[in-house]
């Protein structure tokens, strides 16, 4: 489980095939402090640390990355020198800083523009049609690994949506977003209350 919150950006040093994808991604954590067989959220993928190394500061862990995961996320993002949001996961009597993300990713989204507003950025993303039912105006949404609010939804006649982002220069500089273009993809997943919300009202119709 994780909140959404990244607290570093790793680089993709070796990707490796071998069965699954092996990667592994250097980062700014301590080595003491990662567990083997700990999950880590990367780009908003929940994956199981499997070796690690390096010192405080400069560190690397291992991954695998499913045939399952590397179909369900963005084209071209588990190649080497590629910048990944990290997360570890939550831990009992952690602040829920953002809202509950569980790291299975729903779908990939493209970004549609790219607009300034004042001293932050006015982001539109285009969200596929199974996941248009479960995003509102105020609810949560995890791009890429970070936790957002959605401002505003707009429904296109082809069944997706659009849906806008205001994205502060402290969320741009810390995470990977503030690196993205027009057309680029992105991760997302759903606010899992929004997914039950939408199941019990599927039963009910």
């Amino acid at each position: 489980m994780f909140t959404g919150i990244v607290t570093a950006v790793g680089t993709i040093r070796e990707a490796r095939k071998s069965g699954d994808l092996r990667l592994v991604i250097a980062c700014p954590f301590d080595p003491a402090g990662i567990a083997m067989g700990a999950s880590i959220a990367c780009s908003g993928v929940c994956l199981t640390v499997v070796d690690k190394g390096g010192e405080a500061g400069n560190a690397w862990f291992a991954v695998d990355v499913s045939g399952e995961s590397v179909a369900r996320t963005v084209a071209g993002r588990w190649e080497v020198g590629n910048h990944l949001n990290l997360e570890p996961a939550l831990k009992l009597g952690d602040e829920l800083g953002g809202h509950i993300v569980t790291g299975h990713v729903d779908g990939v989204g493209n970004v549609v523009s790219i607009t300034p507003e004042g001293d932050s950025k006015r982001f539109v993303i285009a969200a596929p049609k199974d996941l248009a039912p479960y995003l509102a105006p105020k609810g949560s949404i995890t791009v890429d690994g970070v936790s957002l609010t959605v401002n505003e939804v707009s429904d296109q006649p082809d069944g997706t949506c659009h849906f806008t982002l205001n994205i502060i220069p402290h969320t741009a500089d810390v995470t990977t977003i503030g690196a993205l273009q027009p057309e680029d993809g992105v991760n997302l997943e759903i606010d899992v209350l929004a997914r039950y919300l939408q199941r019990m009202q599927s039963l009910r119709g």
